[in-house]
Parts: structure tokens; sequence; C-alpha cells
């Protein structure tokens, strides 16, 4: 865990996107030059304090300054009904906040929802990105060897639909490899975050119905990224399978892949110390 306090780096921004205002709460750690932005997934109670406290001190401790984004239905951000593209919206909302804040380049690295919101960020503002790094999402599309919606998937809208101990539990325990290391008190942290906002919960099961292609498929457009991209997935990720990664992998022709075996759909804790010592080095070099 991280040796950084949640309360003393956190902090909240005023934005508008398209004549909508929205506070947008965000932690703040370290004073590098170089930027990270980290983007959270889209389960339940997701945060991005909560996503990555596993990887904050080694990159903070690399030289850079790290931002941690909760998106406008997550964390205590503000709720939002999204009829459209939520990979879209939340680019925008980076874009927006790294303005109020006037930092010009960034490198995100986005895990599943944070994935797709990554690259949409690289297709819309690729004169704000340094590079860029991906997990377990990118792009939408289905995949060439597992039914889709995934089991992952299916529990996620289950969570949503009714956001309960019981259907957390069995969301977990398809989201990592080895559910040895699912403490009780990180279940406690993720329900008391699931529960702490029941609008967020009610927003996303509206949103998909208003518009069910939340993570369009990007796969057309990956070309377009020129960055330098550094892209990590989990062998046995029952949410977004690994094939996808091999899908950005030949559409992003400046990229490289890292598969992790026994790892599921949270490559930056399950396997945190290589995962660091692997996104260190890619920043670095």
């Amino acid at each position: 865990m991280t040796r950084f306090s949640a309360e003393q780096t956190s902090r909240f921004v005023r934005i508008e996107d398209g004549g909508r205002p929205f506070n947008v709460h965000y932690n703040d750690v370290g004073d590098g030059e170089r930027v990270v932005v980290m983007l959270h997934g889209s389960g339940p109670g997701a945060t991005a304090w909560g996503n990555f406290n596993r990887n904050i001190d080694a990159v903070v401790d690399a030289g850079f300054r790290v931002l941690l984004i909760d998106f406008p239905g997550w964390g205590q951000s503000d709720p939002v009904v999204c009829a459209e593209s939520r990979s879209d919206f939340n680019a925008r909302v980076v874009k927006a906040l790294i303005d109020q804040l006037q930092i010009e380049r960034i490198t995100p690295i986005g895990n599943s929802m944070g994935a797709h919101s990554a690259v949409a960020f690289a297709l819309n503002y690729p004169q704000n990105l340094d590079k860029l790094i991906l997990m377990g999402g990118g792009t939408g599309g289905i995949s060439a060897f597992v039914p889709m919606p995934t089991e992952g998937i299916k529990r996620i809208g289950e969570l949503y639909r009714e956001p309960t101990l019981e259907n957390l539990n069995r969301m977990m325990q398809v989201f990592v490899y080895d559910t040895s290391d699912l403490t009780e008190e990180l279940m406690k942290a993720r329900l008391d975050a699931l529960t702490a906002n029941p609008l967020h919960n009610e927003n996303f099961v509206k949103s998909s119905q208003l518009y069910p292609k939340q993570f369009p498929d990007f796969g057309p457009r990956l070309p377009e990224i020129q960055a330098r991209t550094l892209i990590v997935w989990g062998r046995n990720d029952r949410f977004v399978p690994v094939d996808v990664g091999y899908r950005l992998n030949a559409g992003i022709l400046n990229s490289e892949l890292h598969v992790f075996n026994q790892c599921g759909h949270w490559a930056q804790w399950e396997h945190a110390e290589r995962f660091n010592r692997l996104v260190v080095d890619f920043l670095t070099h």
C-alpha cells in the first residue's frame, strides 16, 4: 500500500462539459515535471485511489507527479447519466481537468474503462499525450474466442442492479486469479464505496439502457495513435479476454504487449511489484 494519504492528497476541480458543470475529485501526489494520470475501471464502487494504491509510490519515486481521477459517476465526483460514448466523455473530463491545472502533456495509465478512456484521449487529444499505458481494456468489439458479454461483465451488471455483499463477492471471485488476496478489509472498503452514493449505481444502469454501447470499438482508428504504448494484460482475465490485448498490440503500431500468467483483470494489483518495475522502466526509457 502507498505511504501517501488519500485524505491529504484529495482535491476537487470544477469543469464544464457541453454546458453541464461537474465537480471532479482527484488525488494529486508528487511534484515531478512529467505527469502520469491514473484512470480507474467501471466496477461498482471503483475509485482511482482504490484501483492504484499499490502503484503510486513506485511512480512518484521515479520522479513523476501522479494524478488519480475519479470519473463523474464514481467516488466523490458528481453523478452523471451518460447517454453517449462514455469513453469520449471521460476523455473530455481528463482534458478539462489538465487544462484547469495548466498541464500540457500526460501519460495516462488506464485500467478497463480507464483504458477505453485513455485510448479516446489519445485519439482526440494527441497533442496532450506523452506515452500511453493500457490494461485490460482500450477498445470495444467482440472477442474471437470468448462468448460475449463475458462472465465478468455479466456479474458487474448484476452488482449494479443489486448492490449487495453477495453480488460483490460473486463479482470479485472472477475479478482476480488468486482470490486468497481478497481480504475482509478490502471487501469491506469496496462495499462501503459501493453503497456510499446509490445514485452512481442507478445512473450507470440508466446510462447503459439509454446508450448500450458505452465503450465503442476504436479498432479501426488504433493506427492513428503514434505515442509509445505499453499494453498489459492478465492471461486469465474473465472480464476482457486477452485477445483484445492482441488487437490493441496489432493496431497501435508503436506498442508492446506484456501478458501476466495467473492474473485476472487487475494486473496492477495482482502483480504489483512486477507491474511497477515494468511501468517505471517504460516511463523512464
